[in-house]
């Protein structure tokens, strides 16, 4: 299992459409082949920033899966025009404890 995590800094104003087409956009990715879970998070201190996790079989389900298919297209079209510049998007493993 891989976690994605990303940084998504909203432009201010917009947090709420934003919240309002992640609602909507939200099957698209969890419905994606290799997705385990999906969660977005918003910033106490800085309520224009957003961080959604995803949990995904593997690195290639997210790249290949989700983002070289029309879901991903479809995702951005509903969620990116709220972005305040691109997100920051990385993969993170589990270290054993």
């Amino acid at each position: 299992m891989v976690l994605e995590v990303a940084l998504i800094d909203v432009t201010p104003g917009h947090e709420d459409d934003f919240a309002a087409a992640y609602a909507q956009a939200h099957p698209i990715l969890a419905g994606t082949e290799g997705c385990r879970s999906v969660r977005m998070t918003r910033g106490v201190e800085s309520p224009s920033r957003f961080v959604l996790l995803v949990e995904w079989d593997a690195v290639e389900a997210h790249d290949v899966n989700f983002r070289q298919s029309e879901r991903f297209t479809r995702w951005r079209e509903l969620i990116g025009p709220h972005f305040a510049g691109p997100p920051l998007v990385e993969h993170f493993l589990d270290v054993p404890a």
